[in-house]
């Protein structure tokens, strides 16, 4: 069950970013030429902008998915601790937010993706 619901959800992370990428680069492209020159896409600069949309939808998907993981078993031992030993808090807190900075870098990660299409 566990394993439909991560599929799932890579699935919807993959077309987020990758609707993301597509409905920003003509915006990116308009910034460097003037807009009312339209550009002709060769096949090649076509098939680079969908790798390159994949690329940073994998990236996005895969950090939020490892940080699920890891967010999921800090949070069930942080209960553990917590029923034990509320003042400390403050150490679970700091471990369960270490892991988000894992999906901040993967969300950078594909914004430098996006902006090279």
């Amino acid at each position: 069950m566990y394993v439909f619901k991560a599929i799932q959800l890579l699935v919807v992370a993959v077309a987020l970013v990758a609707a993301v990428g597509f409905a920003t680069a003509p915006v990116l492209a308009a910034g460097e030429e003037a807009a009312a020159v339209e550009q002709e896409t060769s096949m090649p600069s076509a098939v680079r902008a969908v790798g390159l949309g994949f690329a940073a939808a994998i990236a996005m998907a895969v950090a939020a998915a490892a940080t699920a993981k890891v967010q999921a078993a800090v949070g069930a031992g942080g209960t553990g601790v917590l029923a034990e030993k509320p003042e400390a808090f403050g150490s679970v807190l700091l471990l369960y937010a270490i892991p988000e900075t894992l999906v901040l870098l993967g969300f950078v990660l594909a914004f430098l993706l996006i902006g090279k299409i």
